[in-house]
């Protein structure tokens, strides 16, 4: 479940808030409207079992969180029906879920960017703020991600922001620390590189197969440089200087061999197994490589071996995409009342620490980033902190799949196919221009 991951992505709380624009984008007559019995409060009702649809556990540890919900209530059981590993399938059993009003899933586990199209297409229903009794101790920024015209579709469960993954062992042999800008980790590598042990190694990969991860990735290398995809009124300024020398960064990083070639390929899991098999020496992934890296039965190579640092940008620290799962009601979904209740168990403080101990993934309950606990076990707290506090949305428009798959065109022709940075970018903000609309 990343991205999303699917795959999501993280006290915070401190000035985080700041409201996200929301692009209120109409089309036809799907214009968000939220009127009707459809999305109030009277629609969440019935008691008894329901079904949870989310993208593939790749921890092991969610059948353990709904087993302890199932174990209290025997009568209202959750069955877990795992979607794929890729987050843009998800999106679209959902979507064909939905648009068969189908009852087969009752709570979906979505990626943030998807509550305006869902919201807007009424396809998942509006939650009254007084249903989720801890709201207000969640981090603004998460929750913002949770509505659509200023009301509650969804509830943040997990929040996200990237990190860079590096082979602490290997930088300090080599006398270097973290890098803070591309430059620095440039520098970085060919240092590393020299060393007998980091023979063959490649410098960095993110996530670039053409799938969400692309977006997400393409949009912190825009955002790192200074540029933006949509501007603050919520209108497409992709084709500028700085953007260009963003998307120039990654395409320099592929034609000069600092990002391996099969690095085209790398969803989440693809770079992570890289990363723990010793291929790479920085890795741009979400909070959940932490506990895998780290494991100590065999199954990765780099077990205390490596560090975590916020992403390098331009001229400083850069700037991750926001991330993280929200967990909404299908419009068609059968025993609300039991659903509601289900989402406010895992959105629970006890939940949610259990979770980061059992998977790493960042929570949206802003005081468990400075429990002690926590702060001691995860070290990677501290920069995750960092990346989520400057983190920037992906536009959040109701034809979201429309939108991100153009982002993903551009960077994918760009990056694989060798089209110029600037053709692309102007042709994304031609093709923007179609889809966004005030």
């Amino acid at each position: 479940m990343r991205f999303e991951r699917s795959h999501t992505r993280r006290a915070v709380a401190l000035g985080v808030a700041g409201s996200l624009v929301l692009l209120a984008s109409a089309c036809g007559g799907d214009d968000g409207s939220s009127g009707g019995s459809s999305g109030g409060a009277g629609a969440l009702e019935g008691r008894g079992p329901i079904t949870f649809a989310t993208g593939k556990d790749t921890s092991g540890f969610l059948p353990k969180q709904v087993a302890a919900w199932n174990s209290q209530h025997p009568t209202e059981k959750v069955e877990i029906k795992e979607l794929p590993e890729d987050a843009d399938a998800q999106r679209q059993q959902m979507v064909q879920n939905a648009q068969n009003k189908s009852d087969a899933f009752s709570v979906l586990n979505m990626d943030v960017v998807w509550t305006s199209e869902f919201a807007a297409n009424q396809w998942i229903t509006q939650i009254p703020e007084d249903k989720v009794p801890d709201l207000g101790k969640l981090i603004p920024a998460t929750v913002e991600t949770a509505k659509y015209r200023d009301k509650l579709y969804a509830v943040p469960i997990t929040s996200d922001g990237g990190l860079l993954y590096y082979r602490s062992d290997l930088l300090t042999k080599a006398g270097v620390e973290a890098p803070k800008t591309w430059d620095e980790m440039l520098a970085a590598c060919l240092k590393v590189q020299a060393l007998p042990e980091a023979k063959g190694m490649s410098c960095y990969a993110g996530q670039f197969e053409k799938y969400e991860g692309l977006t997400v990735n393409f949009s912190e290398a825009i955002n790192s440089a200074g540029g933006v995809i949509v501007d603050k009124d919520g209108k497409p300024n992709v084709d500028t200087p700085e953007a260009l020398a963003g998307l120039q960064e990654l395409t320099k990083g592929f034609s000069t061999g600092a990002i391996p070639k099969a690095a085209v390929t790398y969803k989440e899991e693809e770079s992570r197994r890289a990363f723990q098999e010793g291929k790479l020496l920085f890795l741009r992934n979400w909070p959940y490589v932490y506990a895998l890296a780290g494991k100590t039965d065999g199954s990765s190579k780099i077990a205390g071996k490596f560090g975590v640092a916020p992403l390098p940008g331009k001229t400083g620290p850069g700037v991750s995409s926001l991330g993280g799962h929200d967990y909404a009601i299908s419009q068609f979904a059968k025993n609300k009342a039991t659903a509601v209740d289900f989402i406010n168990f895992m959105a629970s403080e006890e939940r949610q620490k259990a979770n980061i101990q059992g998977t790493s993934q960042a929570p949206t309950y802003a005081s468990l980033y400075d429990d002690p606990e926590l702060t001691k076990a995860f070290p990677y707290l501290a920069p995750l902190k960092a990346s989520i506090l400057g983190a920037q949305p992906r536009p959040r428009v109701v034809k979201y799949g429309d939108v991100t798959a153009a982002i993903q065109t551009a960077a994918y022709d760009a990056l694989k196919n060798g089209k110029d940075p600037k053709q692309a970018l102007s042709e994304l903000q031609t093709k923007l221009s179609t889809l966004i609309t005030q």
